[in-house]
C-alpha cells in the first residue's frame, strides 16, 4: 500500500514514516508539510492512502479530503486531529477514518490496516498479514 503523509509537524511526519515503514506491505511514497505540496504530489504519487493532518496549512481540510477522493487512484483518507470535535467534520468531508493526534501508534496502524483490507476487497488483492496478526 502506497501512503502519502501530510502533516505540518515534522516530528509527527518522521514518526509516522518510521513506524509504518516497519510494517510489511506499507510504503511511504511522500511526506509534505502543507496543502500546496500535498496538492502537487497527489497526482504524481498516486497514493492508496493519505494520512492527513486536519490542521494542514494552506487550504481548508475538508476541501483537501474531497480533492483527494476524486483522484483516479481513489485513495483512502485517514485524518489526524487534535481533538474529537474534528472527527464528525472529517467523516462528513469523506474521510475513511479519524485518529486522535497523540494516541497510541497502534491506533493509526489499525486504521491503516483497515484501509488496506477495504482496498484489497475492492480490488481483489491478497493482503500479506502484518506484524502481530
Amino acid at each position: 500500500m502506497h501512503i502519502l503523509v501530510a502533516t505540518k509537524q515534522a516530528d509527527l511526519r518522521v514518526a509516522i514514516e518510521l513506524y509504518l515503514t516497519q510494517e510489511p506491505g506499507l510504503d511511504i511514497v511522500g511526506t509534505v508539510s502543507d496543502a500546496a505540496n500535498l496538492r502537487a504530489l497527489l497526482q504524481a504519487a498516486e497514493p492508496d492512502l493519505i494520512v492527513l493532518d486536519w490542521d494542514l496549512p494552506g487550504h481548508p481540510p475538508a476541501g483537501l479530503v474531497t480533492e483527494a477522493k476524486r483522484l483516479a487512484s481513489a485513495p483512502h483518507v485517514i485524518v489526524i486531529g487534535v481533538d474529537f470535535d474534528v472527527k464528525p467534520k472529517a467523516l462528513a468531508a469523506g474521510a475513511d477514518a479519524f485518529v486522535l493526534n497523540g494516541s497510541l501508534p497502534q491506533h493509526l496502524l489499525a486504521a491503516v490496516r483497515q484501509a488496506q483490507s477495504r482496498r484489497a476487497q475492492a480490488t481483489g488483492d491478497v493482503i500479506t498479514k502484518g506484524m502481530g496478526e
